[in-house]
């Protein structure tokens, strides 16, 4: 696997749009850019990509543990797709192998993490979407992060992050769960 480049984003919010005071909250992401090795290659087998996202979960997954300094309750991944790819190859890192070492990570994780995939050029924002770790139906905890990297992803490369909270979004007060 050859990284180009990583990044670490830190939001804390601390008001919502309004400028109403909020609990504060944190977001990161952690972000590896890195080269396609199926670029412009028709190819079935992609399993080489479930080794990097294994490799790559644990990395990223550490470092954004640290930079969000609390306990993570919220989580989420996704991966940008360079213009030479696929976008089953940004689902082939997300998918089979990343999660595990983030569960491990952040010390659990039942609920699924969400995900996005997508193709896009240099600078392409992704909303990287957050879930509560372990209740799928907190709607409170379903947020997103919107991220972009200027210099990426190339023709020939893939973005891959790794998202975590500590909090549900800013005054949320949609409710707990679906109505019955």
């Amino acid at each position: 696997m050859l990284i180009r480049k990583t990044m670490l984003i830190r939001d804390r919010t601390e008001t919502d749009e309004m400028g109403t005071p909020c609990a504060p909250l944190s977001r990161v992401a952690a972000l590896a850019v890195l080269r396609n090795p199926f670029a412009g290659i028709d190819q079935n087998d992609l399993t080489e990509l479930f080794e990097f996202g294994a490799t790559l979960g644990a990395q990223l997954a550490s470092e954004a543990v640290a930079a969000l300094g609390a306990p993570p309750v919220s989580y989420g991944k996704a991966a940008i797709v360079g213009a030479l790819g696929a976008a089953e190859h940004g689902a082939a890192l997300l998918h089979p192998r990343l999660g595990k070492p983030v569960r491990a990570a952040i010390g659990g994780g039942q609920a699924l993490m969400p995900s996005i995939v997508k193709l896009g050029g240099l600078g392409c924002f992704i909303d990287l979407p957050l879930g509560h770790k372990d209740e799928v139906w907190s709607f409170d905890h379903i947020d997103t992060l919107s991220i972009a990297v200027p210099d990426a992803p190339l023709p020939n490369e893939i973005v891959v992050c790794v998202g975590m909270s500590d909090g549900a979004r800013p005054r949320a007060r949609v409710g707990k769960g679906p109505s019955q």
